[in-house]
């Protein structure tokens, strides 16, 4: 591990310690009733060409830079851009029609957008804070055990058995989907033993994975506080030698993508970067643990304003990279933030770790999708983030009903 890093942040029940201070505070998940999006209609598309570039379109979209003089979109936008189209292994798609049922009032931000110095070097801010994750102890266990890798070269996160969370502009680019996207295939992180690589029966530890438990649930410091503990060149390797053996990956073809129309416009407008995420259907199921959805809160109700993701930044070939950093500001739809990450990253599950409602214990959740670097406009002022698009009580719907195929089990986010 080449980068240092100056400041620590430990996330310990009840109390929150940043550079020294402590703050008593209740970081807690809420359950929530959440709108209902309801499937219509569905019709066949004409089969997509799969000719474009897999690159970031940031082109339309209203978050801190215009936000405050933007009337909320109306039920039927809405509607419109929730609804999605999925394309299949075969190739065929189809255009399904959502109905919103119940409240759509999204949380309104209070933006606090400061005159920060405009920022010219894209992605990696100044001093590069990342860490690479070398050890297969780390790489093999939740919750960096959830990261993926698209066979188009983005990343993403596993949020179900089958499914995976991700960046739309990973597979297409507003108009239509990328090359490679016909035969897309998800890469699952795996350790490639020197020797037989066959796990010892009988193993406790072994069944707690297989079971899909967390073998370090419960203990005083989590896996990324002992990243940021200091700990990186005893556990992670160091950046001076391998972990026994090499990581490899496991790849697996996706059945069918799903991808929300405020993203896949077609000829009909530009994509907008609020609807920047997609989701993917394994063809196989697989045995690790995976993270669950969480509806985004606001920057005050996130422990130290600190978000973490772990994806395969492209300057570091193959190796799993965790980063963490506060949000610099926020809009209803999106995260605006400093976390130094390179292209192949974007698409990485955004998550926090908060304390679940009467229970002793901490669950971290996906609660927005890394979309990569954007320029913003802010007053006449530019200025660049890297952004995350956010899991709103909407989206929560919208992609608890892919994962579920019905809006049964999507009341409460």
């Amino acid at each position: 591990m080449e980068n240092t890093l100056f400041w620590l942040v430990f996330f310990t029940p009840g109390w929150t310690l940043i550079d020294g201070s402590e703050m008593e505070q209740d970081f807690m998940w809420h359950l929530s009733k959440v709108p209902r999006v309801v499937s219509e209609s569905t019709f066949y598309l004409t089969s997509p060409w799969f000719e474009a570039d897999a690159k970031m379109v940031p082109n339309r979209m209203c978050g801190i830079e215009c936000q405050k003089e933007q009337p909320a979109p109306s039920l039927s936008e809405l509607e419109d851009s929730l609804s999605y189209e999925t394309v299949f292994e075969n190739g065929t798609r189809t255009l399904t029609r959502v109905k919103v049922q119940g409240s759509v009032l999204e949380p309104t931000q209070n933006n606090t957008t400061k005159g920060a110095p405009i920022r010219r070097k894209r992605q990696v801010y100044g001093t590069d804070s990342r860490f690479s994750i070398m050890d297969k102890r780390f790489l093999t266990n939740f919750p960096f055990n959830t990261a993926v890798k698209l066979s188009t070269g983005c990343s993403g996160v596993l949020v179900s058995p089958t499914h995976v969370l991700t960046a739309a502009h990973c597979v297409h680019d507003g108009k239509d989907y990328v090359k490679g996207s016909k035969k897309l295939r998800v890469g699952l992180l795996k350790m490639r033993n020197k020797g037989s690589g066959k796990k010892r029966r009988g193993s406790k530890r072994n069944k707690r994975e297989a079971n899909g438990g967390d073998p370090r649930e419960g203990a005083k410091e989590s896996l990324e506080e002992r990243v940021q503990g200091g700990r990186r060149k005893k556990e992670f390797g160091g950046g001076q030698r391998g972990a026994e053996g090499r990581p490899s990956f496991q790849w697996t073809r996706v059945k069918r993508t799903y991808i929300p129309k405020g993203w896949a416009r077609g000829g009909s407008g530009d994509p907008a970067l609020d609807y920047d995420y997609a989701l993917l259907e394994l063809k196989r199921a697989h045995k690790k643990k995976y993270m669950e959805l969480g509806i985004s809160p606001t920057i005050k109700k996130v422990p130290g304003g600190m978000i973490h993701f772990s994806g395969f930044d492209n300057d570091r070939a193959d190796q799993l990279v965790y980063r963490f950093c506060r949000v610099s500001d926020e809009s209803n739809d999106l995260l605006y933030q400093y976390c130094d990450a390179e292209s192949g990253s974007t698409g990485s599950g955004v998550y926090l770790r908060l304390k679940e409602p009467d229970k002793k214990k901490w669950k971290r959740r996906i609660i927005a999708v890394y979309a990569g670097h954007q320029w913003v406009d802010v007053h006449g002022v530019q200025k660049d983030y890297n952004v995350a698009v956010r899991v709103t009580p909407l989206k929560y719907s919208q992609i608890c009903l892919w994962i579920h195929g019905n809006d049964a089990n999507c009341a409460h986010g």
